[in-house]
């Protein structure tokens, strides 16, 4: 039984967020620091890794001290640092995870590494305390599309996966192609209010032998070649209806795989979490699937879905208790799997 309360610093570097947090007992935050690169990279189109990189080293110092200030601490005070180690951007995550080295060594604090994508799950215990494993968590950003069962604190199984573009990849993909821009999720998302999400019928590819997992390559094609046929026609195309219809089968496919996955297994909680779980038309959708299946919803407040270093340090309190420690030897692992070390 542990007698004190844990306070740990987070550090999530691992794309074009440079962001700490300090968080006590894996639940109550103190701080929470993000420097956005958003501005940046929307000039280009998308996430530049080596301005990325650049950005963090310029930022990472600021952001960190920023985030010991607002939780009025000193280094003395902390019991460890997290850090997001993997999955991302081999250079972003080399950023965050030398910095966490660097400070764990002159300053004698243990250092944890964190799996990004379990920091997303991690996200939903900062705002539901009561919220307590086993429980199925859909997982939704730009570069993973998972079911995950949580089966307790730190272990977990994968029943579901995407075969080609995560959700968030085909959000921005469509984005780019109706015009909208980078980010794509919130602008698709804002766009779809104004349009009509029965207009057009695009496809929800089923996987054989695979009832929770994803696929929106087809479903990608089938926008282009609408948005194609329309300007070879020269007819007039109404941008939010296609919006709208695009995210509609999106969050159809997300949602009822999902359902499926808790109901099937036993599961009568489902989470949410990453930066597509920030999508107002995904968390009210959920929302009532989940109520007419009598399955309780969690979900993180938007600030806690896109990267941020409370998720990292509520991963890393859980795995601080088990004895997780890490040293010099940690390094970046851009392809790391939920649950792998």
């Amino acid at each position: 039984m542990l007698q004190k309360d844990i306070k740990i610093l987070g550090i999530e570097t691992s794309c074009d967020e440079t962001a700490a947090a300090v968080v006590v007992n894996g639940r109550e935050v103190l701080s929470n620091v993000i420097y956005s690169q958003i501005d940046i990279h929307t000039l280009y189109g998308g996430v530049v890794p080596e301005i990325a990189s650049r950005k963090h080293i310029e930022k990472i110092t600021p952001v960190i001290r920023k985030a010991l200030e607002d939780a009025s601490l000193t280094w003395d005070d902390l019991d460890a640092i997290a850090v997001t180690y993997g999955p991302g951007l081999v250079g972003p995550l080399l950023v965050g995870v030398g910095t966490a080295k660097a400070i764990s060594y002159a300053r004698r604090i243990p250092l944890v590494g964190v799996n990004h994508i379990e920091g997303h799950i991690c996200a939903n215990y900062i705002e539901n305390k009561e919220l307590e494993p086993p429980f199925m968590c859909l997982v939704a950003s730009g570069g993973h599309s998972h079911i995950v069962k949580t089966v307790d604190y730190g272990k977990y199984e994968i029943l579901g996966r995407t075969h080609d573009d995560a959700a968030g990849e085909a959000f921005d993909k469509i984005a780019r192609a109706i015009g909208l821009g980078y980010p794509g999720g919130p602008k698709v998302d804002k766009l779809a209010r104004e349009g009509n999400p029965d207009a057009i019928r695009f496809p929800r590819a089923v996987i054989e032998d695979a009832p929770y997992d994803f696929s929106f390559s087809g479903l990608k094609s089938s926008v282009l070649n609408y948005l194609n046929n329309a300007e070879m026609k020269g007819e007039e195309v109404n941008k939010a209806d296609v919006a709208a219809s695009f995210q509609k089968a999106v969050i159809e496919v997300l949602t009822e795989r999902s359902i499926k996955a808790a109901i099937d297994n036993d599961c009568k909680r489902l989470a949410l979490a990453g930066g597509v779980a920030s999508n107002s038309s995904l968390r009210e959708y959920m929302k009532k699937r989940t109520a007419e299946e009598g399955i309780e919803f969690f979900n993180p407040s938007p600030i806690y879905c896109t990267d941020n270093g409370v998720m990292i340090a509520s991963a890393g309190y859980y795995e601080f208790i088990k004895g997780v420690r890490d040293g010099n030897t940690l390094n970046a692992v851009p392809n790391l799997k939920i649950g792998e070390r």
